[in-house]
C-alpha cells in the first residue's frame, strides 16, 4: 500500500481570489521554500538516504542527472511543485526549436497579456496613492491553481480592466470638459471688461485700424461686421486662452502678419489651468483681438490654433454674455458633482483590485515560469507524458520524490511521475549551499570564478582569512568599533533594510556580515598594534623604564631601558611617541606581512593535495603538490624561519665582562641575495647560525631540482598512460561517471510509482561529446611550461604582493596620526572659552574626516587589496574556477527578481 504523504499546504477557507492562501507576514520567499523542503524531508533535516545533511562549503554538493516522466494531465501542477522546492536545474531538450514553435507558446502569450494588465493596475493604483500590499506580507499562494481557477482570474482581470478603462475615459472626458468650462468662465468674465474698455476707447481702436497700411486691406472687406455694431465699428473679434509663455510670440506673429491692423487686449489668469489637450497644468492668459473682415479673422484663428490657443465664440451682446456666464457656472457645478462621484467609484474599484493584486502578480509570475520550463521538455505522444531532464543535488532526490507523490495524490491521478537517475559524462553544475551569513563570502569567490564541480571551495576559508587580512591593513580599535556598529546596524535591522532600493546600498547590505567581521577582526589587530585613533592605550605595565631628569629641557632625547617585565599583549604603549617608533613598526609589520603571506600561500598549495586526492589524480600530488611545496618552503619558508629565529635572539646580549655575545643583527635581505649569488658561503657579519652555508646550498639545490620536476614529470606520465591505454585498446573511463545507487528500495520500481532507476543517458543524437579529447603531448608540455613558469615567478611576486599588508597598515596609521594632530591636537593648544569652541569645531571636522576618509576611503582600499590577495595570490595556487553555477527552477528566485 502506498505510504500517505501529508499535504504540504492544507487548504484554508477560500479567499477572494478563489484559491487557498496562508498568511506569511515578515517572511521572504526563500524561507517559505526552505519550509516546504523540510516538510518533504520530514522536518528532520535528514536526506533521502537517511544521512544528516551537511555543509557543502568545503566542496560543492554532489549532483545527479535525473529524468522525469510526467503524465500530461498533471504536468503543470507537478512542475509548479518542483518550482516551489527549487531543487532541479532543467536542461533544455528543445534547444534547436524556435521559441515561437514550442508547445506552450499560447499559454505564455496569455500570461504576457495578464502581466500587462497587472502593470496597468499597479500604475493606476500608484497614481491614486492607494497602498499596494507587498508580496512579502501578502497571502502566500498555497499551491498551483487549477485551469478553472486561472480562467476565472483571466475573466476577472479582463472585467476589471474594461471597467477601469471605461471609468478612465469617462473621467478624462469630464475633466477635459470641466477645464474647458473653467477657461470659458474666465473668458466670459474678462470679455465683459474688454468690451467695456473697447467702448471707452473707440477712437483709439479706429485709429489703429485706419492707418495707411490698413487701406491696403480694404478690398478684403465684404461688409460691416455684425459683432461690433454696438461699438459703432465694422469689427469682428477673436477670443480665447493661450499659454502664458507663448503670448509674446503670438503677439509678434500677429503684428507682423497683419501689419499692425488689429487691436489686442490680454489679461493673465492667476490660477493654474489644466490644458484640456495635454492634461498638464499651465499658466494661461485670456486674449481678445479686434480686426476687420472675415478672412483676416480666419487668419488670426489659424495662427492662434497653431500656437496652442483655445478659442471661444463670445457674443458682443452684454445680455447674452451674462446668460452664457450663468449657464457656464451651472455646468461647472454639475461637472464637479459628476467628477466627484466618478472619482469615488474609480477609487473603490482600485481598492478592490489592490486587495488581490499582490497574489495575482505572484500567480502570474509562477505560472509563466512554469510554462517557460515546460517548453524545455520533450513530448512523448504515445505515452501521453512529458519527458524532462535536469540536475539536482543527490541528497535531495528523496525530497523530489516526496513532492511528486504529494502532487499525484492531490490531483487524484492514477498514473504517477517516474524519476530516473542517469549515468552521464557531462560535468554537473556547482552548487554551494549557503545561508545569509556565508552567502556574502561565497559571492566574493564566485565573482572570481565558479568552482569546478566538487573542487575545494575557497569560500570556506575566506570567512576567516578575508576579514583577518583586511584587519591587518585597517588595524585601529577606534575605527574598527565604528565599523562594528555599522555592521551591527545592518545585521539587527536586516529585515527592515532588505527591500531598500539602491544598488550601492544593496551591495553593502549583502555583505553586512563581512562588514561586521571586518570590524571585529580589526579590533583585535588594533589591540595588537595598540592603536586607537592613532593614540596608545596603557592597558598593562610597560616593559621599558624611562628615567627623566629633574632638569630635563624637553628637547634632549632620552633612552628607555628594558626591564625584566614583558608587555603581555600587543605593542608596548611606550613605543608611541618614540623617535624610532616608525622604524620599529615598519620592520615589524613588513616581516609580519611576509610571514602571513607565506602561510596563506602554503595553505593554498595544500589544497592542491586535497583536490588531487579527491579526483584520484596521484600525478597531481607527485608532480604538482610535492615540488610546489618544496619550492615554496625551500625559499620563502626558510625566510620565515630566519625571521622568527632573528626575533628570538637578543643581539645586544653581553657576557659577564660586558662583551657582546653576538655580532650586529644580520640583514635578511643580504642573506637571501647571497644565498643565490654565492651558495654555500655566508659572510661572518650575516651569519645566523652554524652550518648556515651548507643548509642554504641544499635548499637552493632542492628548489632548482623542483623546477624540472614540475615541468616534465606530469606531461611524460600522461603520455605514458595514454600510450599504455592505446596499447590495451580502450579509453580510460571518465572520472565523472555517475554512481549506481546501492539503496535497494530506490531501485524497486514498485516504490510509490516514482522510483529511482539508474540508466545510461540517451546518446542517439550522434553527439560525441562524451568522448575524451585526443591527447596531444606538445599541448600538454606547453601547458605545463606555462604553469611552471607562472608558479615559480608567482611565488616571488606573490610574496612581494603581501607587503601591501604592511604598506596599507602604515598609511592608515600615519594618516590617522596626521588627522589627529591637525585637528584635535591643534584645538587642545588653545585654552579657556576659545579652547572649548575650537575643540567642538575641530572634533566635528576630525570625526567627519575620520568617517569619510579613514573609514570610507581607507576601508574601501583595504577591502580591495584583501580581495586581490584572495583572488590572485591565494586562489591561483589551486583554484580552477572553470565550473558553472547551479541555477534551479525556483519560484523563490523568480519572485525575488525585480521587474
Amino acid at each position: 500500500m502506498d505510504e500517505q504523504e501529508p499535504d504540504p499546504r492544507a487548504r484554508p477557507s477560500p479567499s477572494s481570489t478563489g484559491f487557498p492562501r496562508r498568511e506569511r507576514r515578515g517572511r521572504n520567499h526563500f524561507e517559505d521554500q526552505e519550509d516546504r523542503r523540510n516538510l518533504y524531508r520530514g522536518g528532520s533535516g535528514v536526506n533521502s538516504q537517511g544521512r544528516m545533511t551537511e555543509s557543502a562549503l568545503f566542496r560543492s554538493e554532489e549532483m545527479s542527472l535525473i529524468q522525469l516522466y510526467i503524465p500530461s494531465e498533471i504536468a503543470q501542477p507537478t512542475v509548479a511543485e518542483l518550482g516551489e522546492i527549487g531543487m532541479i536545474q532543467f536542461r533544455d531538450l528543445n534547444d534547436g526549436v524556435n521559441v515561437f514553435q514550442r508547445a506552450f507558446v499560447n499559454e505564455i502569450r496569455q500570461f504576457d497579456e495578464m502581466e500587462r494588465q497587472l502593470r496597468f493596475f499597479a500604475s493606476q493604483i500608484e497614481k491614486a496613492e492607494i497602498p499596494i500590499q507587498s508580496t512579502t506580507t501578502s497571502s502566500y499562494v498555497a499551491h498551483a491553481p487549477s485551469r478553472q481557477e486561472l480562467d476565472d482570474i483571466v475573466r476577472r482581470l479582463s472585467a476589471h480592466e474594461s471597467r477601469l478603462l471605461q471609468m478612465n475615459a469617462s473621467y478624462e472626458n469630464m475633466q477635459r470638459r470641466h477645464w474647458e468650462l473653467i477657461e470659458l468662465r474666465h473668458v466670459l468674465q474678462e470679455a465683459a471688461v474688454f468690451f467695456e474698455e473697447a467702448v471707452s476707447n473707440q477712437d483709439e481702436i479706429r485709429r489703429s485700424l485706419e492707418e495707411p497700411s490698413a487701406r491696403l486691406l480694404d478690398d478684403l472687406e465684404t461688409g460691416p461686421s455684425q459683432e461690433a455694431q454696438g461699438l459703432g465699428l465694422t469689427l469682428g473679434n477673436v477670443t480665447g486662452v493661450i499659454p502664458r509663455n507663448r503670448l509674446q510670440t503670438f503677439e509678434r506673429i500677429l503684428w507682423r502678419s497683419l501689419r499692425g491692423n488689429l487691436y489686442m487686449n490680454t489679461v493673465d489668469i492667476k490660477e493654474s489651468i489644466i490644458d484640456p489637450a495635454t492634461d498638464v497644468a499651465a499658466l494661461k492668459s485670456v486674449f481678445i483681438i479686434f480686426a476687420h473682415g472675415r478672412e483676416i479673422l480666419a487668419k488670426i484663428k489659424k495662427i492662434a490654433e497653431s500656437m496652442g490657443a483655445t478659442l471661444y465664440a463670445i457674443d458682443s451682446s452684454t445680455e447674452q454674455r451674462r446668460e452664457a456666464l450663468s449657464g457656464t457656472l451651472r455646468h461647472i457645478e454639475e461637472f464637479n458633482s459628476v467628477i466627484t462621484n466618478t472619482t469615488q467609484a474609480r477609487r473603490q474599484e482600485l481598492i478592490r483590485i489592490s486587495a488581490d493584486l499582490a497574489a495575482w502578480i505572484t500567480i502570474v509570475k509562477k505560472e509563466k515560469a512554469t510554462y517557460h520550463t515546460m517548453n524545455k521538455f520533450n513530448h512523448d505522444i504515445n505515452r501521453k507524458c512529458l519527458v524532462a531532464e535536469g540536475w539536482c543535488p543527490t541528497n535531495e532526490i528523496g525530497t523530489i520524490q516526496a513532492a511528486l507523490r504529494t502532487v499525484s495524490q492531490r490531483s487524484g491521478s492514477t498514473v504517477r511521475p517516474i524519476l530516473t537517475e542517469l549515468r552521464t559524462h557531462k560535468e554537473p553544475p556547482t552548487y554551494h549551499k549557503t545561508n545569509k551569513f556565508t552567502a556574502g563570502f561565497q559571492a566574493i569567490v564566485d565573482a572570481y570564478g565558479m568552482a569546478k564541480y566538487r573542487e575545494v571551495n575557497p569560500g570556506l576559508f575566506t570567512i576567516i582569512s578575508f576579514p583577518f587580512l583586511f584587519a591587518v591593513m585597517f588595524g585601529d580599535v577606534g575605527h574598527a568599533i565604528l565599523v562594528v556598529l555599522a555592521g551591527l546596524f545592518l545585521v539587527l535591522n536586516e529585515r527592515k533594510l532588505a527591500n531598500v532600493e539602491g544598488e550601492m546600498f544593496q551591495m553593502v547590505y549583502g555583505g553586512r556580515y563581512i562588514v561586521l567581521l571586518m570590524g571585529v577582526f580589526s579590533i583585535f589587530t588594533g589591540m595588537m598594534y595598540n592603536d586607537i585613533f592613532s593614540r596608545a592605550l596603557p592597558l598593562f605595565q610597560s616593559g621599558w623604564r624611562l628615567d627623566v631628569p629633574e632638569d630635563y629641557d624637553g628637547k634632549t632625547l632620552l633612552v628607555a631601558e628594558p626591564t625584566e617585565y614583558t608587555y603581555p599583549f600587543g605593542i608596548d604603549y611606550v613605543w608611541h611617541g618614540a623617535e624610532n617608533y616608525l622604524l620599529f613598526t615598519n620592520s615589524y609589520k613588513m616581516k609580519m606581512s611576509v610571514i602571513l603571506g607565506v602561510i596563506h600561500m602554503s595553505f593554498g598549495i595544500c589544497m592542491v593535495y586535497y583536490n588531487a586526492k579527491f579526483y584520484r589524480k596521484p600525478i597531481d600530488i607527485i608532480g604538482g603538490f610535492i615540488p610546489q611545496m618544496l619550492f615554496m618552503q625551500c625559499l620563502f619558508g626558510y625566510l620565515v624561519i630566519m625571521i622568527l629565529y632573528k626575533w628570538t635572539v637578543n643581539w645586544f646580549e653581553t657576557d659577564a665582562a660586558g662583551q657582546p655575545l653576538h655580532n650586529s643583527p644580520p640583514s635578511l635581505l643580504n642573506t637571501m641575495i647571497y644565498m643565490f649569488l654565492s651558495p654555500g658561503s655566508v659572510n661572518e657579519g650575516d651569519k645566523l647560525y652554524s652550518g648556515q652555508g651548507f643548509i642554504q646550498a641544499l635548499l637552493v639545490f632542492t628548489a632548482f631540482v623542483c623546477i624540472p620536476w614540475m615541468l616534465f614529470l606530469k606531461p611524460y606520465y600522461l603520455k605514458h598512460e595514454h600510450n599504455r591505454a592505446r596499447a590495451m585498446g580502450y579509453h580510460q573511463p571518465s572520472e565523472n561517471n555517475a554512481r549506481v545507487s546501492a539503496d535497494s528500495d530506490r531501485s524497486d520500481e514498485g516504490d510509490n510509482g516514482n522510483s529511482t532507476i539508474v540508466t545510461e543517458e540517451d546518446t542517439t543524437n550522434g553527439s560525441q561529446e562524451h568522448d575524451e579529447e585526443e591527447f596531444e603531448f606538445s599541448e600538454e608540455l606547453i601547458h605545463q611550461v606555462i604553469h611552471t613558469i607562472d608558479f615559480c615567478l608567482g611565488c616571488i611576486s606573490n610574496t612581494a604582493s603581501y607587503l601591501r599588508l604592511w604598506a596599507l597598515s602604515l598609511a592608515h596609521a600615519q594618516l590617522s596620526e596626521v588627522l589627529w594632530t591637525m585637528t584635535l591636537g591643534m584645538a587642545w593648544g588653545f585654552t579657556g572659552t576659545l579652547g572649548a569652541i575650537m575643540t567642538v569645531i575641530m572634533f566635528a571636522v576630525w570625526f567627519t574626516l575620520t568617517v569619510f576618509i579613514l573609514i570610507g576611503m581607507e576601508g574601501l582600499s583595504a577591502f580591495l587589496h584583501a580581495l586581490r590577495l584572495h583572488w590572485v595570490e591565494f586562489n591561483n595556487k589551486f583554484y580552477l574556477g572553470t565550473g558553472y553555477a547551479f541555477e534551479p527552477f525556483s519560484f523563490a528566485i523568480v519572485l525575488s527578481e525585480k521587474d
